[in-house]
């Protein structure tokens, strides 16, 4: 399984825990029920190949740190995205932001550039083509505004 395929995982976990309220870890561990996941794969082909440990782990520490950061993370997407509150930003959107935010403040082993075009490529499967735009302006404004002086070599160069 790719990193892209475990981090469309993720965005959707952190969509059904946002949605239905429950504890990110909680709904991973049923998530990852052999059986349960098993049966995914019918409806979806994203779910024809179970993760290795490694992307699990990948899958369980992005969700818990959108979770641990939730409040940190909205607070930085309505700053940057102009006249938006979460709750008017789409469900889908909203979590391809949250997990993309996260990686970018929170996961050091993840490249800002490559954290922000995996969610505008994965975000193009969910969306139309304007919330696409969006979330793409939202996140380089956020690496932009928030991380000017802490951009790795090569950083500075991220178009949004």
């Amino acid at each position: 399984m790719t990193r892209t395929a475990a981090r469309e995982i993720a965005i959707q976990l952190c969509f059904a825990a946002a949605s239905a309220k429950l504890e990110p870890l909680e709904l991973a561990e049923r998530f990852f029920d052999r059986e349960y996941y098993q049966s995914l794969g019918k409806e979806d082909e994203l779910f024809l190949e179970y993760p290795e440990e490694r992307q699990i782990a990948y899958i369980r520490r992005l969700i818990s740190l959108v979770a641990e950061h939730r409040e940190e993370i909205d607070a930085l997407i309505e700053k940057y995205a102009r006249g938006w509150r979460v709750e008017r930003i789409s469900r889908t959107a909203l979590a391809v932001l949250r997990c993309a935010v996260c990686e970018i403040l929170y996961m050091e082993d993840i490249p800002n550039a490559a954290a922000i075009n995996e969610a505008v490529e994965l975000s193009k499967g969910y969306d139309e083509p304007d919330t696409v735009a969006f979330v793409n302006g939202v996140l380089g404004s956020i690496v932009r505004g928030e991380l000017s002086e802490a951009k790795a070599p090569g950083e500075e160069s991220v178009q949004a």
